[in-house]
């Protein structure tokens, strides 16, 4: 590694640098993932395949992979670098998205997707070490809602361009259409990010090496906070992941409309309503760290409960256009969990350990979020469908967003003994 890459640049200039490139690469990690979802009617019309195999498809399959590649390939991103390991991922998963237009059935296009889903399990561990080493604590999880909001950037471009580009030119065109300027993205990685080194932005040196896996994952094994923070993450995570999955066809059997204007009205709240609600959980969370780190759990599990009552109107709602401010609610108040958790993660990580302990939160936030939450509604609707017909999505989507009652508790047990466990974490310096 040169010279050039491990002194410490100018703070602020390098890490906002820094930064935006790593909202891009976000966007284009949910524009490659959530494409599926404004795609999965058409697509299971065209695979004859049924709402359980679909729910498979963008849930369980891809979380799966994603989750268990995305431990050892953070461990290769805190022995190395993070920007290497971070552009050969964006590369991979772009080729995987663009090639899922090839397919010709139904296994095929599940290899697809579970490459997806390995390839983007580069980009979150080594974005939030990053960030870390970039932005202090006291101004972490804006910096990191930033980079959260890249999310929502990506569900807004990938239903709006997916909509269009399905009514158009069809689904498979839309696969090509949105994985190929990936590659531009991963040769950006390659060469505007700088390896900073680590503890940057705390002083603080990292005098060891890694710890093995095994014992990396015992010492996260052994924060009671960190326990809690990720479960609550999970079950947060379920209705999320859920409601967007399965929201397109949610209105289109129950209201019915085009693809364009569905993809056009979701993606426009999901993209806008998502990433002001995370970003003003991150400004609010950084304001209050200081006061007591505590309103990182605090305000996730405030969020999450405010809006069931939301979404059960939206649910339940007689026409779409009466549901959708309510829609709106429910996306401002369902994006207050993530950036507060991310930001914590670093605060009780070992730095050497930093990357791996975002790879083992999104382990817990995507195997049972990602894998659970669309899994089950689609479960769900085969089940009710023989006897509520296409109003069974309804009651599938109600029943997976109260949730987030359960994980506001995981929350605020986290909260227990968050003070005894950062204490711990900031006695540890490698």
């Amino acid at each position: 590694m040169s010279t050039a890459e491990t002194s410490a640049p100018s703070q602020t200039a390098a890490g906002n640098r820094v930064l935006a490139v790593l909202w891009v690469v976000y966007v284009f990690n949910f524009i490659d993932r959530n494409i599926l979802s404004i795609l999965l009617e058409p697509i299971r019309q065209d695979l004859g395949v049924s709402d359980t195999a679909m729910g498979v498809l963008t849930g369980f399959a891809f979380a799966v992979f994603y989750t268990f590649a995305g431990i050892p390939i953070a461990r290769l991103a805190d022995r190395s670098s993070r920007r290497v390991v971070m552009a050969a991922g964006v590369a991979f998963w772009s080729l995987a998205t663009a090639a899922s237009g090839l397919v010709r059935n139904f296994a095929q296009l599940a290899v697809a997707r579970i490459a997806v889903g390995v390839g983007e399990a580069s980009a979150t561990p080594a974005a939030h070490s990053l960030i870390a080493d970039y932005f202090p604590p006291e101004r972490r999880t804006r910096a990191i809602a930033i980079y959260n909001t890249g999310a929502n950037g990506g569900i807004l471009f990938g239903l709006v361009l997916g909509g269009w580009l399905q009514q158009t030119f069809g689904w498979r065109v839309a696969f090509a259409v949105v994985g190929l300027p990936g590659l531009l993205v991963a040769a950006v990685v390659a060469a505007l990010i700088r390896e900073p080194p680590r503890g940057l932005s705390e002083g603080r040196a990292a005098t060891a090496e890694a710890p093995g896996l095994r014992e990396g994952l015992r010492w996260l094994a052994g924060i009671a906070s960190y326990r809690h923070m990720a479960f609550a993450a999970g079950l947060y995570a379920m209705p999320n992941y859920g409601s967007i999955a399965w929201m397109p066809t949610f209105v289109v059997r129950v209201f019915g409309g085009s693809y364009a204007e569905i993809g056009l009205t979701l993606g426009l709240v999901i993209g806008v309503a998502g990433a002001i609600g995370t970003y003003v959980t991150g400004l609010l969370c950084d304001r209050l760290f200081a006061r007591d780190a505590r309103w990182l759990l605090w305000i996730p599990a405030i969020g999450s409960v405010a809006s069931v009552p939301f979404f059960a109107v939206t649910a339940l709602s007689s026409s779409f256009a009466f549901g959708l401010p309510f829609y709106v609610a429910w996306v401002f108040f369902g994006a207050a969990f993530a950036a507060p958790t991310y930001a914590l993660v670093q605060a009780l990580a070992p730095l050497r350990l930093r990357a791996t302990a975002s790879a083992v939160l999104l382990f817990s936030l995507n195997l049972i979020g990602l894998g659970l939450g669309p899994t089950i509604v689609g479960i769900l609707n085969d089940a009710l469908a023989p006897r509520l017909g296409d109003e069974a999505i309804r009651v599938s989507l109600l029943v997976i967003s109260l949730l987030n009652v359960w994980g506001a508790i995981h929350s605020l047990l986290a909260a227990r003994t968050l003070r005894d466990d950062m204490a711990r974490a900031g006695e540890e310096a490698g």
